[in-house]
Parts: structure tokens; sequence; C-alpha cells
């Protein structure tokens, strides 16, 4: 299933973290094609969080996403510090 990819807005400065600190590639470890895709491993979160999973990009940061399989949607809630959000 291929689907697209959207920043939800508390994302966007993350972005620019990202890009700024050369790890912009390392987002991509959500693949358009399968968002389920192992390795890198992924883990699904729990509490308020349980409608998203969550993958390393580094040591110290963590992209959080969730899948929307109806719309065909990929969304990023967070690629910088970890589940804060």
């Amino acid at each position: 299933m291929e689907c697209s990819i959207k920043l939800a807005k508390s994302a966007t400065k993350d972005l620019k973290n990202l890009k700024s600190a050369h790890l912009g590639k390392k987002l991509m470890v959500v693949s358009q094609n399968n968002s389920f895709q192992n390795p890198p491993p992924y883990e699904k979160l729990i509490e308020n969080l349980k409608d998203k999973y969550s993958r390393r990009l580094t040591i110290q940061h963590r992209i959080v996403y969730s899948v929307d399989s109806n719309a065909k949607e990929i969304i990023i809630w967070s690629a910088w510090t970890r589940y804060e959000k």
C-alpha cells in the first residue's frame, strides 16, 4: 500500500532540527510503501499514544507516527524528542 507522508504541525520544527543535524535522510525510515517494515524495528506505543508508532532515528532521537490505512496516509507527529506529543 503506497501512502502519502504528512507532517503534523507539531513536527515542522522537528524537521528543521533534523536537517540542521544532518539527519533529514533518516526520516525516510517510515517507508511510503510499508510503514511496518522491519528493520529498522518499530514499536507500538501505549496509553495516550496507543494509535501511534515509534522508530529510532539515532540513540537520542525517535520518530513518532501514525498510519491511516483508509486515507492511505502516514502522519509524522514528532521526529526530534521522545514521546512528548
